[in-house]
């Protein structure tokens, strides 16, 4: 008779081979961390405020803007791409980690995965942002966390139904209005430039689109694996989906904005 804490053999097997691919997933995107570091150019972009100052002149309150500093995206796209490797690595090979995300996933969650999405997939909003002229630094902020909020619904959407008869979906359709609009906010950047050497190139256009396509992915692979379509049966199925899912964005948005700003000329 099995106890409280034996794990099933099935399942034991499944976690074995998780845990070599999620090492495998952390040396690959390490070794694209350290590439973006090594072959990208000095490329970097403004963040701006625009805060009023009074214009004794006019005796009105006008916009101020100035430039706060100077970001590299070379180091930026690498930032995203090196927390999925400490990610990966740390719920592979750290004991009492690695423990508690087998224990998750066991339960049907992986909170692991939001912490992490939380941060790398906000960073990949912020360069896509930065990408369409999102200069200000205040609007970049709540691009950042509006996304990580995003995220976070998801970890309340499989907290949550670890006590619900059926799937309760309230969580799931916050999270999609929350992610919604970062998607928005660049796309009026994107789509509102001007004509001809105004309008942003076309590789980000290229960036806009499948990413987002991927992110939306994201999302129908959680749909699946509630509603228990074929393979997604096995909660462990769809978590290798979000892994390789992760995996893919990641690499397709780096080496996107490598080939389009990044390449030494």
């Amino acid at each position: 008779m099995e106890t409280a804490t034996t794990v099933p053999q099935p399942e034991e097997i499944k976690l074995k081979k998780l845990k070599r691919f999620n090492i495998i997933m952390a040396f690959l995107h390490a070794v694209q961390g350290v590439l973006m570091l090594i072959l990208s150019s000095d490329f970097s972009v403004p963040v701006t405020t625009a805060f009023v100052k009074m214009d004794f002149a006019s005796g009105k309150l006008q916009p101020s803007l100035n430039t706060l500093f100077d970001i590299p995206i070379g180091p930026l796209v690498a930032a995203f791409l090196f927390l999925s490797a400490i990610a990966h690595a740390s719920i592979s090979l750290v004991p009492g980690i690695h423990a508690w995300y087998n224990r998750n996933l066991l339960k049907g969650m992986n909170l692991a995965r939001w912490v992490e999405y939380s941060f790398s997939s906000s960073l990949m909003i912020v360069v896509i942002a930065l990408l369409v002229g999102v200069y200000d630094g205040i609007s970049l902020m709540l691009l950042f966390f509006l996304n990580a909020m995003m995220i976070l619904f998801g970890w309340v959407m499989e907290l949550h139904n670890q006590t619900t008869a059926r799937t309760n979906w309230t969580s799931y359709i916050f999270g999609c209005i929350a992610g919604a609009i970062p998607w928005v906010a660049v796309a009026l950047y994107l789509f509102s430039a001007g004509e001809g050497d105004a309008k942003p190139p076309t590789f980000v256009y290229w960036i806009y689109f499948s990413i987002f396509l991927f992110f939306n992915v994201f999302a129908a692979n959680m749909v699946l694996q509630y509603k228990k379509t074929g393979k997604w049966r096995d909660y462990l199925y769809g978590e290798r989906a979000y892994i390789i899912l992760s995996l893919v964005a990641k690499s397709l948005l780096a080496w996107q904005v490598w080939a389009g700003t990044l390449r030494p000329v």
